[in-house]
Protein backbone atom coordinates (compact mmCIF):
# COMPACT_ATOMS: atom_id res chain seq x y z
CA UNK A 1 0.00 0.00 0.00
CA UNK A 2 1.77 3.60 -1.21
CA UNK A 3 0.17 6.82 0.39
CA UNK A 4 2.13 8.65 -2.55
CA UNK A 5 4.32 9.78 -5.05
CA UNK A 6 7.17 10.07 -2.55
CA UNK A 7 6.27 8.22 0.75
CA UNK A 8 7.34 5.09 1.43
CA UNK A 9 5.02 1.67 1.37
CA UNK A 10 2.77 0.69 4.38
CA UNK A 11 2.41 -2.79 5.17
CA UNK A 12 -0.92 -3.31 6.79
CA UNK A 13 -0.76 -4.73 9.94
CA UNK A 14 -2.71 -8.51 10.88
CA UNK A 15 -4.71 -6.12 13.78
CA UNK A 16 -6.39 -4.36 10.94
CA UNK A 17 -7.21 -7.29 8.41
CA UNK A 18 -8.22 -9.50 11.36
CA UNK A 19 -10.57 -6.19 12.44
CA UNK A 20 -11.67 -6.42 9.05
CA UNK A 21 -12.94 -10.31 8.96
CA UNK A 22 -14.70 -9.55 12.36
CA UNK A 23 -16.68 -6.94 10.64
CA UNK A 24 -17.57 -9.08 7.32
CA UNK A 25 -18.53 -12.40 9.94
CA UNK A 26 -20.93 -9.83 11.75
CA UNK A 27 -22.26 -8.83 8.08
CA UNK A 28 -22.63 -12.02 7.40
CA UNK A 29 -24.77 -12.83 10.62
CA UNK A 30 -27.13 -10.33 9.94
CA UNK A 31 -27.66 -11.30 6.77
CA UNK A 32 -28.29 -15.01 8.32
CA UNK A 33 -31.00 -12.86 10.98
CA UNK A 34 -32.56 -11.40 8.38
CA UNK A 35 -33.49 -14.43 5.79
CA UNK A 36 -34.95 -15.75 9.92
CA UNK A 37 -37.12 -12.87 10.12
CA UNK A 38 -38.00 -13.11 6.72
CA UNK A 39 -39.14 -16.62 7.04
CA UNK A 40 -40.96 -16.37 10.31
CA UNK A 41 -42.58 -12.90 9.99
CA UNK A 42 -45.13 -14.33 8.89
CA UNK A 43 -46.28 -16.58 11.69
CA UNK A 44 -45.46 -13.86 14.06
CA UNK A 45 -47.97 -11.68 12.69
CA UNK A 46 -50.86 -14.33 12.96
CA UNK A 47 -49.92 -14.76 16.36
CA UNK A 48 -50.36 -11.11 17.19
CA UNK A 49 -53.66 -11.29 15.04
CA UNK A 50 -54.81 -13.65 17.78
CA UNK A 51 -53.26 -12.22 20.32
CA UNK A 52 -55.22 -8.54 19.78
CA UNK A 53 -58.54 -9.65 18.14
CA UNK A 54 -60.99 -8.15 19.53
CA UNK A 55 -59.24 -5.74 21.51
CA UNK A 56 -58.76 -1.75 21.40
CA UNK A 57 -55.29 -2.08 19.99
CA UNK A 58 -56.34 -4.95 17.01
CA UNK A 59 -54.50 -3.09 14.08
CA UNK A 60 -51.32 -3.59 16.17
CA UNK A 61 -50.46 -7.72 14.04
CA UNK A 62 -50.48 -4.96 11.30
CA UNK A 63 -47.74 -2.34 12.40
CA UNK A 64 -45.66 -5.29 14.16
CA UNK A 65 -45.52 -6.78 10.65
CA UNK A 66 -44.39 -3.63 9.23
CA UNK A 67 -41.84 -3.08 11.91
CA UNK A 68 -40.55 -6.41 10.97
CA UNK A 69 -40.01 -5.78 7.85
CA UNK A 70 -38.56 -2.44 8.40
CA UNK A 71 -36.01 -3.84 10.49
CA UNK A 72 -35.26 -6.50 7.59
CA UNK A 73 -34.21 -3.78 5.60
CA UNK A 74 -31.99 -1.82 8.31
CA UNK A 75 -30.30 -4.91 9.12
CA UNK A 76 -29.56 -6.02 5.08
CA UNK A 77 -27.99 -2.30 4.86
CA UNK A 78 -26.77 -2.34 8.29
CA UNK A 79 -24.45 -5.49 6.82
CA UNK A 80 -23.40 -3.61 3.56
CA UNK A 81 -21.87 -0.54 5.71
CA UNK A 82 -20.02 -3.16 7.59
CA UNK A 83 -18.41 -4.63 4.60
CA UNK A 84 -17.81 -1.40 3.26
CA UNK A 85 -16.08 0.13 6.27
CA UNK A 86 -14.20 -3.21 6.17
CA UNK A 87 -13.07 -2.94 2.95
CA UNK A 88 -11.97 1.20 3.70
CA UNK A 89 -10.05 -0.15 6.89
CA UNK A 90 -7.84 -2.26 5.27
CA UNK A 91 -7.10 0.85 2.61
CA UNK A 92 -5.99 2.89 6.15
CA UNK A 93 -9.11 5.80 6.05
CA UNK A 94 -9.16 7.18 9.65
CA UNK A 95 -12.36 8.28 8.80
CA UNK A 96 -13.92 4.90 8.48
CA UNK A 97 -12.14 3.51 11.65
CA UNK A 98 -14.08 6.55 13.57
CA UNK A 99 -17.26 5.50 11.34
CA UNK A 100 -16.62 1.86 12.77
CA UNK A 101 -16.30 3.33 16.12
CA UNK A 102 -19.04 4.86 16.33
CA UNK A 103 -21.71 2.10 14.62
CA UNK A 104 -20.29 -0.60 16.45
CA UNK A 105 -20.83 1.36 19.70
CA UNK A 106 -24.67 1.76 18.76
CA UNK A 107 -25.33 -2.09 17.33
CA UNK A 108 -23.10 -3.22 21.01
CA UNK A 109 -25.47 -1.58 22.44
CA UNK A 110 -28.57 -2.84 21.05
CA UNK A 111 -27.43 -6.05 20.48
CA UNK A 112 -26.87 -6.36 24.35
CA UNK A 113 -29.86 -4.97 25.17
CA UNK A 114 -31.57 -7.78 23.44
CA UNK A 115 -29.75 -10.63 24.87
CA UNK A 116 -30.29 -9.27 28.44
CA UNK A 117 -33.94 -9.02 27.65
CA UNK A 118 -34.10 -12.58 26.50
CA UNK A 119 -32.09 -13.78 29.18
CA UNK A 120 -34.52 -12.29 31.75
CA UNK A 121 -37.49 -13.95 30.76
CA UNK A 122 -38.96 -11.17 28.80
CA UNK A 123 -39.26 -9.43 32.07
CA UNK A 124 -38.21 -6.06 30.32
CA UNK A 125 -41.80 -6.52 28.37
CA UNK A 126 -43.65 -5.64 31.62
CA UNK A 127 -46.28 -8.27 33.08
CA UNK A 128 -48.76 -5.84 33.32
CA UNK A 129 -52.00 -5.22 30.91
CA UNK A 130 -53.72 -2.48 30.10
CA UNK A 131 -57.75 -2.93 29.69
CA UNK A 132 -58.14 -6.05 27.06
CA UNK A 133 -55.08 -6.01 26.08
CA UNK A 134 -52.73 -8.83 26.95
CA UNK A 135 -49.20 -8.59 28.00
CA UNK A 136 -45.98 -8.69 26.97
CA UNK A 137 -45.04 -11.91 28.74
CA UNK A 138 -48.28 -13.57 27.42
CA UNK A 139 -47.27 -12.37 23.67
CA UNK A 140 -44.24 -13.84 23.97
CA UNK A 141 -45.53 -17.26 25.15
CA UNK A 142 -47.65 -17.27 22.46
CA UNK A 143 -44.40 -16.68 19.82
CA UNK A 144 -42.39 -19.55 21.31
CA UNK A 145 -45.20 -22.04 20.66
CA UNK A 146 -45.83 -20.91 17.65
CA UNK A 147 -42.32 -20.83 15.86
CA UNK A 148 -39.88 -23.73 15.14
CA UNK A 149 -38.22 -24.89 18.48
CA UNK A 150 -34.90 -24.55 17.34
CA UNK A 151 -35.44 -20.89 16.82
CA UNK A 152 -35.05 -19.24 19.89
CA UNK A 153 -31.49 -21.14 20.37
CA UNK A 154 -29.99 -20.33 16.73
CA UNK A 155 -31.48 -16.71 17.04
CA UNK A 156 -29.34 -16.27 20.64
CA UNK A 157 -26.28 -18.29 19.78
CA UNK A 158 -25.69 -15.65 16.45
CA UNK A 159 -26.28 -12.44 18.10
CA UNK A 160 -24.09 -13.43 20.80
CA UNK A 161 -20.94 -14.73 18.41
CA UNK A 162 -21.99 -11.12 16.74
CA UNK A 163 -21.67 -9.13 19.71
CA UNK A 164 -18.35 -10.96 20.53
CA UNK A 165 -17.13 -10.67 16.90
CA UNK A 166 -17.80 -7.04 16.87
CA UNK A 167 -16.42 -5.91 20.22
CA UNK A 168 -13.33 -7.89 19.21
CA UNK A 169 -12.78 -5.59 15.68
CA UNK A 170 -13.52 -2.61 17.69
CA UNK A 171 -10.77 -3.29 20.01
CA UNK A 172 -8.08 -4.81 17.27
CA UNK A 173 -8.74 -0.79 15.49
CA UNK A 174 -7.68 1.01 18.37
CA UNK A 175 -4.42 -1.11 19.53
CA UNK A 176 -0.92 0.38 18.72
CA UNK A 177 -0.17 -1.34 15.61
CA UNK A 178 -3.57 -0.07 14.19
CA UNK A 179 -3.10 3.32 15.23
CA UNK A 180 0.70 3.57 13.60
CA UNK A 181 -0.96 2.37 10.18
CA UNK A 182 -3.76 4.89 10.31
CA UNK A 183 -1.81 7.98 11.36
CA UNK A 184 -1.36 10.21 7.87
CA UNK A 185 1.92 10.79 6.34
CA UNK A 186 3.19 14.45 7.30
CA UNK A 187 3.32 16.48 4.03
CA UNK A 188 5.71 19.03 3.28
CA UNK A 189 3.97 22.48 3.89
CA UNK A 190 4.97 25.13 1.68
CA UNK A 191 7.65 28.22 3.40
CA UNK A 192 8.18 31.32 1.44
CA UNK A 193 11.73 32.21 0.54
CA UNK A 194 13.89 34.48 2.49
CA UNK A 195 14.35 38.30 1.86
CA UNK A 196 17.62 38.63 0.21
CA UNK A 197 17.80 35.05 -1.45
CA UNK A 198 16.73 33.81 -5.33
CA UNK A 199 13.37 32.65 -5.61
CA UNK A 200 14.09 29.05 -7.82
CA UNK A 201 13.63 29.67 -11.29
CA UNK A 202 14.41 33.82 -11.26
CA UNK A 203 17.67 35.26 -12.04
CA UNK A 204 18.45 38.03 -10.37
CA UNK A 205 21.40 41.32 -11.29
CA UNK A 206 24.88 39.57 -11.00
CA UNK A 207 24.21 35.83 -12.11
CA UNK A 208 26.24 34.83 -14.85
CA UNK A 209 24.21 35.70 -18.26
CA UNK A 210 22.43 38.47 -16.63
CA UNK A 211 23.08 42.31 -16.96
CA UNK A 212 24.95 44.26 -14.88
CA UNK A 213 25.49 47.53 -15.38
CA UNK A 214 23.49 50.69 -14.92
CA UNK A 215 21.01 50.89 -17.68
CA UNK A 216 21.50 47.26 -19.19
CA UNK A 217 17.80 45.82 -18.63
CA UNK A 218 16.86 42.60 -19.46
CA UNK A 219 15.99 42.97 -23.41
CA UNK A 220 19.49 44.51 -23.71
CA UNK A 221 22.73 43.39 -24.33
CA UNK A 222 25.66 43.11 -21.65
CA UNK A 223 28.82 41.82 -21.12
CA UNK A 224 30.21 38.92 -23.36
CA UNK A 225 26.71 39.79 -25.69
CA UNK A 226 26.77 40.48 -29.14
CA UNK A 227 26.83 44.71 -29.30
CA UNK A 228 28.17 45.90 -26.48
CA UNK A 229 30.26 48.20 -26.34
CA UNK A 230 30.16 48.40 -29.90
CA UNK A 231 29.66 52.49 -30.93
CA UNK A 232 26.27 53.57 -31.79
CA UNK A 233 24.24 50.43 -30.50
CA UNK A 234 22.24 49.56 -33.79
CA UNK A 235 24.60 51.41 -36.49
CA UNK A 236 27.63 49.83 -38.31
CA UNK A 237 30.78 50.74 -36.75
CA UNK A 238 34.25 51.27 -38.33
CA UNK A 239 35.28 49.04 -41.09
CA UNK A 240 31.74 47.98 -42.06
CA UNK A 241 29.85 48.53 -44.87
CA UNK A 242 27.59 51.81 -44.25
CA UNK A 243 29.86 53.63 -41.46
CA UNK A 244 30.21 56.70 -42.28
CA UNK A 245 26.90 57.20 -44.04
CA UNK A 246 24.73 59.88 -42.36
CA UNK A 247 21.98 58.63 -40.45
CA UNK A 248 18.38 58.67 -41.89
CA UNK A 249 17.51 62.49 -41.52
CA UNK A 250 20.83 64.01 -40.58
CA UNK A 251 20.85 66.39 -43.58
CA UNK A 252 24.34 65.68 -44.63
CA UNK A 253 26.28 63.77 -47.34
CA UNK A 254 29.03 62.46 -46.81
CA UNK A 255 31.46 60.71 -49.64
CA UNK A 256 32.35 56.76 -48.08
CA UNK A 257 35.86 56.34 -47.19
CA UNK A 258 37.85 54.93 -50.24
CA UNK A 259 39.17 51.19 -48.86
CA UNK A 260 42.55 51.11 -47.08
CA UNK A 261 45.64 50.41 -49.47
CA UNK A 262 44.23 52.29 -52.11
Amino acid sequence: MVDGPGSPPRTRPGVVTASSWLLILVAAIQVVNLILSLTTIGTVRDVMRDAYRGTSVEQAADYAWVFGLGSAVLALLLAAGLVVLALLNNRGKNGARITTWVVGGILLCCTGGGLLNNAAGGMMNGNSTSGDVPSGQEIQRRLEDALPGWYGPASTLLSVIALLALLGALILLALPQANEFFRRAKQQSWEPPVPGTAYPGAAYPGAPGQPTGPGQGYGQPGHGQPGHGEPGYGQPGPGQPGHGEPGPGSGEYREPEPPAGR
